[in-house]
């Protein structure tokens, strides 16, 4: 079945954000309504000092953010755990916590500095302020503890996922899982510049955890129910890319014949033409380093909205 041209479905005016109560000393702050840039963060409240996963695209978002810690505790943030390359959950380090010391893997650090602020370029006309690039200043490759106070935090890192090298946080003693942009509760999945395996492979490995809530890089927080709808998405990204390839169709092409099915009423749903770009990629045996160039897939999302742009509302 032909499927009609997608839209964003954004509001006009997102909700405000909210800061959630997990688990005592554990919250998730939520920007609704998860879209493009409306990213989530986490807020660990130690004894003696805060940690935050994650900050926010603007300046106003990042200040707003700042402003939610300070009603919940005078401590300062002295680390950010940053869980990935894209701009949305790092530009705002230097107004969240500009003395704070930056956590990432290697990989996301040498991301960071090679593209900057680049993702302004994209949404040229978001209000993004005096966002500034703060990089990392102590990385690792695969596991690292953070302690907050009597809360552990393990940074775990599960790429090639969303991105070349995505960590997630875990806290075992309560069971939250932060995820970053591996998991999207509600939202469309987004695999363009890492991994549609790889992600599968992370959700395998996150799903060994047994986590009891999850709190995706955007969306509302969830429970672990979101690993089994994120891998069977991705699995009929996957059957869909194998039946455009045999057809011959493009990425663009098998999008559009595609009948979104359940998926329908997911946040932004141009983003199958993108994970389509990927999958078409690993299912042709590409190097799975491949890089697709964002800019063109970008503006084939646009095509399969009716040509409406990709739509920012940070």
């Amino acid at each position: 079945m032909t499927q009609p041209p997608a839209t964003s479905r954004a509001p006009s005016t997102p909700a405000p954000p909210r800061m959630e109560e997990l688990a005592p000393g554990v919250h998730a702050y939520i920007q609704p309504d998860g879209g493009w840039c409306l990213n989530n963060a986490g807020v660990l409240i130690g004894d003696d000092a805060v940690a935050v996963v994650d900050t926010a695209a603007t300046e106003r978002r990042a200040r707003a953010l700042r402003a939610a810690i300070a009603s919940r505790t005078p401590l300062e943030v002295r680390t950010i755990v940053t869980t990935h390359h894209h701009g949305d959950h790092h530009f705002g380090n230097a107004v969240v916590a500009p003395h704070a010391t930056v956590v990432s893997h290697e990989v996301t650090r040498t991301e960071m500095a090679r593209r900057g602020l680049a993702m302004r370029e994209v949404w040229p006309a978001t209000q993004w302020g005096d966002v500034r690039l703060t990089l990392p200043t102590l990385t690792f490759r695969e596991r690292a503890t953070l302690h907050v106070g009597g809360l552990t935090a393990e940074l775990i890192h599960v790429g090639p996922a969303h991105t070349t090298s995505d960590i997630v946080v875990w806290l075992p003693g309560q069971r939250v899982l932060f995820a970053g942009d591996v998991l999207l509760p509600g939202c469309t999945p987004f695999v363009l510049m890492g991994s549609l395996s790889g992600t599968l492979e992370a959700i395998t490995r996150l799903r060994a955890l047994d986590p009891a809530v999850v709190v995706g890089g955007h969306g509302p927080v969830a429970g672990p129910e979101v690993l089994d709808a994120t891998q069977e998405y991705l699995e009929w990204v996957r059957d869909t890319a194998r039946a455009g390839l045999a057809a011959g169709l493009s990425p663009l092409q098998a999008a559009r014949d595609t009948d979104l099915g359940p998926y329908a009423a997911l946040r932004d749903p141009e983003r199958l033409v993108a994970n389509l770009h990927r999958a078409y990629a690993e299912e042709s045996a590409l190097p799975p380093d491949t890089e697709i160039r964002s800019a063109p897939v970008f503006a084939e999302m646009a095509q399969f909205n009716g040509g409406r742009p990709v739509a920012c509302h940070a």
